[in-house]
């Protein structure tokens, strides 16, 4: 039986709305007081959605949560805002304490919940490194046995005697990626701070925790909203919901389970898109009214079957050289590539619908969505784009045996080429 890392049993978090929470013992009583008085909270955020709550209110943040996570494994969790995602990781950092069940642990933790976690600002980032050790268990001998390794990965070498509240943001990641990634804990929590580095560097901290949990049997939890990421991380994913698991297991099945592709809304024929809200001055002179899926009553179409469709436009000005942009996309936005249509001229006052014929052929099987805009090409290649409706379109190839293999686009993408030809054979001489 494979050892376990982490056991959560049957655990739940509840907090108590509209009482505390302002950060300070003077913000919690002037929140208090415009409560009383039944005017607004001087300390609530500009643009949050203002609700009354009753005094005692309790909100579950996390419901009757069960999970195991093995030793070694990278497991994923995804969800929406408010999904208990962050909860779940500060139980697990044990920044807060369950309301109920019981959380077991195998090993060492280190986490990153937020930009500077476990740091103090009035020290250096060389004292930081050496206080993070010391917190973990570790002599200063182990710690110094690391540190050169920390501060050559973190690419702070030059500021690591300065202290950490002077450091940018992407500074302060560096480091705490990097003690975190190198400091002998048998567990790592991350939250989706690494969105705040740049993106080498971020492309190095994900090769990082590869290595962590493939070669060294450490133990990964990450949290991301980048799909991407956690399908080039993860073994294993867990999607929440209004703080329960909703699903648990395969990374591509969890994904679709997140973007909510399964539901039928998403793959509707029919679109429309006159009324929709444009960016900029999209829509003014040429605008796009509907879109349609021809010849089908759910947008599911056989792997190398043409995607015929027909959009409806209406058009104030003559255009001589408009152009369809069709831009294909993975269901989690993702860019594949682009097609663009032969010309086509539409006439000023005038409202009429173009069918279109597209070839994707070369996709594989899986969910994807596409968008397009309506441009005008010069004789010089300058474009102006005249209308893009802003709106994703969601349609569904389906070829579960392609020649007999199962196609597994976590290893191989999206793009499915045509047969390798077998040109000629002879006789092998192996002497």
């Amino acid at each position: 039986m494979e050892e376990l890392a982490i056991k959560i049993e049957h655990v739940s978090k509840q907090y108590r709305l509209g009482l505390i929470g302002g950060g300070t013992l003077q913000a919690d009583i002037e929140s208090w007081w415009a409560r009383k008085h039944g005017k607004e909270d001087p300390n609530s955020k500009i643009g949050a959605e203002n609700k009354k709550h009753k005094v005692g209110e309790k909100f579950l943040a996390l419901d009757d949560i069960n999970l195991e996570v093995k030793k070694g494994e990278a497991l994923g969790i995804i969800g929406h805002n408010g999904a208990g995602k962050s909860t779940l990781l500060k139980l697990l950092s044990r920044v807060t304490a369950p309301t109920e069940g019981t959380i077991s642990y195998n090993g060492r933790i280190t986490s990153m919940l937020e930009v500077g976690t476990g740091f103090h600002r009035e020290l250096t980032g060389r004292e930081n490194i050496y206080m993070n050790g010391a917190i973990l268990g570790m002599s200063r001998k182990e710690t110094e046995s690391k540190i050169e390794q920390i501060i050559d990965f973190s690419e702070v070498r030059q500021f690591i005697d300065t202290p950490v509240k002077r450091y940018s943001s992407g500074m302060y990641v560096k480091l705490a990626f990097s003690v975190a990634a190198h400091l002998d804990s048998e567990i790592m929590i991350m939250d989706e701070v690494l969105a705040v580095g740049d993106m080498a560097f971020q492309k190095k901290c994900l090769t990082k925790m590869r290595e962590v949990a493939h070669k060294e049997g450490r133990t990964v939890l990450y949290v991301s909203h980048n799909m991407n990421t956690i399908r080039q991380l993860c073994d294993r994913c867990v999607v929440l919901d209004h703080g329960r698991i909703i699903f648990d297991g395969d990374v591509e099945e969890a994904i679709n389970c997140y973007l909510g592709i399964k539901g039928s809304d998403d793959r509707s024929v029919y679109h429309e898109l006159k009324d929709r809200p444009r960016n900029f001055q999209f829509g003014k002179k040429l605008r796009v009214c509907d879109f349609t899926f021809l010849g089908k009553e759910q947008a599911v179409f056989e792997v190398g079957e043409p995607i015929r469709f027909k959009v409806g436009l209406e058009s104030q000005v003559d255009v001589e050289n408009a152009r369809l942009v069709l831009s294909i996309k993975t269901d989690d936005y993702r860019q594949i590539g682009m097609a663009l249509s032969k010309p086509f001229s539409i006439p000023a006052g005038s409202a009429q619908q173009f069918e279109f014929e597209a070839n994707l052929s070369n996709l594989a099987h899986g969910n994807y969505c596409l968008n397009f805009e309506i441009i005008d090409v010069d004789e010089t290649g300058q474009y102006y784009s005249y209308d893009n409706p802003g709106t994703r379109i969601f349609f569904q190839l389906e070829n579960e045996f392609a020649h007999g293999i199962k196609w597994q686009t976590k290893y191989w993408a999206n793009v499915s080429f045509p047969e390798v030809e077998v040109v000629n054979c002879n006789e092998y001489d192996n002497q």
